[in-house]
Order: structure tokens, then sequence, then C-alpha cells
């Protein structure tokens, strides 16, 4: 297995697959390039995405031709042909049928760069229009009918997996909308079950930055197609979301990174749901699980905050 950290030389950058012949040959975009492949190989390690069956998996790759979805097949093009990701990828790009759509981009994209795609047209956008209440955001059930068709994609390719390009600030965006509008603590998994339970939903850039998949996208010029079903929609809850996190990245830049961190790192007994730790059974005499013990000493945030209250009297 090669590491794709050393450089490429003059032989395999022949042989690199032609959607990378004319990439940015920058110091600035080699390190991005680097720090994006990094994370999504941890990521599909972490996870366990390739599981380790006889058989090679194939992944059905989902593009919308936006910055995430493109971002996301090209860094796992790289990675399988730096030979650390065993598994064939299948491009899929459903055509809802939106006024406007420019259906020639994608197919031109897929063949310009000899990349194994499939194109199918499906008119969920009239059913969408037609049932969502005006003024109502369009999300919920334009999700709902995308992935059942793309499960239906799935299944007809012989692939384990629908792949998406959800990052970081996606699954940060859903947590706070659930916190502050579905009332539980959720989010945005890196590996998900359907409810059939024959097909994997997979987010290999789930720990990587809006940023950087931004700047890689702008970086490559990839065709860029904006979503104009719902985003030309006012007063949408994630908007809001998304532009409290952003205020918050810059009064405190790094804040996102810690918070993603604690996505991972949650302790159940510091909760308050009963199915996921026994509060009932914890006695006295039984708390000596280091889970169910206080924490050993204050965080940084609680200590500074401590010192101004007190100050203040």
């Amino acid at each position: 297995m090669s590491d794709f950290t050393q450089p490429v030389d003059a032989t395999e950058a022949t042989a690199c697959p032609p959607l990378f012949r004319d990439a940015p040959a920058s110091v600035s975009f080699k390190k991005l390039r680097k720090r994006l492949l990094r994370e999504v190989r941890d990521t599909i390690a972490r996870s366990a995405m390739v599981e380790a069956s006889g058989e090679r998996p194939r992944w059905l790759v989902c593009l919308s031709g936006g910055k995430d979805s493109y971002t996301l097949l090209a860094v796992l093009l790289d990675l399988k042909w730096r030979g650390v990701l065993p598994v064939d990828l299948l491009a899929c790009n459903l055509d809802q049928a939106q006024p406007g759509f420019p259906a020639h981009i994608l197919p031109e994209f897929f063949q310009t760069h000899d990349i194994a795609h499939r194109i199918v047209r499906q008119d969920t956008y009239s059913i969408v229009v037609d049932k969502v209440p005006e003024g109502k955001t369009y999300c919920s059930l334009c999700s709902r009918l995308r992935r059942g068709h793309l499960y239906r994609i799935a299944r007809e390719e012989g692939c384990s997996a629908i792949v998406l390009g959800h990052h970081r600030e996606d699954a940060l965006e859903t947590f706070f909308m659930n916190l502050f509008f579905g009332g539980r603590l959720s989010s945005m998994p890196p590996k998900l079950l359907n409810d059939d339970g024959d097909l994997l939903v997979l987010r290999p850039l789930i720990s990587s930055s809006e940023e950087d998949i931004a700047r890689y996208a702008k970086a490559m010029e990839f065709p860029i197609i904006p979503c104009d079903l719902c985003g030309s929609q006012d007063g949408l809850q994630r908007a809001q979301v998304k532009a409290m996190m952003a205020e918050w990245e810059r009064a405190t830049p790094g804040r996102l990174s810690v918070m993603a961190r604690a996505l991972a790192n949650v302790r159940a007994s510091h909760l308050h749901d009963p199915a996921l730790f026994d509060f009932a059974g914890l006695m006295a005499s039984s708390h000596a699980g280091a889970d169910a013990r206080e924490d050993s000493e204050p965080c940084g945030a609680a200590l500074a905050m401590t010192g101004r209250l007190f100050a203040a009297e």
C-alpha cells in the first residue's frame, strides 16, 4: 500500500487520472490536497467504511454539482489512484428536473475526465413543489425522495454503499438544528445503515472543513451547479444556524474544530438520557467507575468564567 504523503514522481504523474493532470502545482494547493487526503483516509479507517470481505466493494458516489460532492469524488479518486482505497467508484447524478438545471454540465465533466458514471433523470421537483405548502422549506421532502432513488440506483448497480459529500459544518449545523428545534442531541454520523439493512450511507468528508473544500473546488475549477430549489427560500433555520456558527468562528477562530471534536467525545453519564446510562442503577456504593465520577478538574472556560464572576463582586 502506497503512502499518499510521498510526492508523486514523474512516471506516476503521467499516469495520474485525467482529473488531476491540470491540478495546481502551488505549495499551498499541495498542502491543502494532502490535508484533505489525510482527513478522508483517517475518517474511512476510523469508521471502517471499507468492509473486510471477500468481494471488492463498489460505492455509488453521489454528485449534485456542488463544491462538496465534486471534492468528495476527487479525493476518493485520488486515494484510489494512490492505492489506499481498494474500492470501485461509480459517480452518480440524480437530475431532479429543476427548471433551468444545466443537464449537460455533469455528463461533459464525467466524459472529459474519463470517470465511470450514471445519470438518472427523475422529476422529484414537481412532487416537492406540489406537496410542500408555500413558504415552507423543501429540504426534508426533497432529501427523502432523492435518497430513495439513490438507494434504488445503488442496488441496480451492485453497490454496497452510497457516498455523500457532507462535511464538518454540515454535521455541526445538524447538531444545532436538532438541539434548538428538535429537542435532541444527534448529528450526521460518518457511517449509517439504511432502514432495510442492505446499504451503507458513508460521509468521508465529515471531518473536513467547508473552507478547505471550497478552496479545493475553486482551485480545481470545478463547474459548480447551484441548487436553486431551496437556495431561493428565505428564513431557513439552517441558514440561521450557519450564520451563528460563522460568527462564533470569526469571534474565536478554531471554535468549530473544537465543537466537531466534541461530537466524537461523548460522556453518557453526564447527559440525561436513561436509555444511554443506567442512572436508576447508580448507587453510592457503585460509583467507582470512571464514567460515573465527576470531572477531576474543571475546564479552562469554566475557571475563566468563575474568575470573572467573583471579580465583579
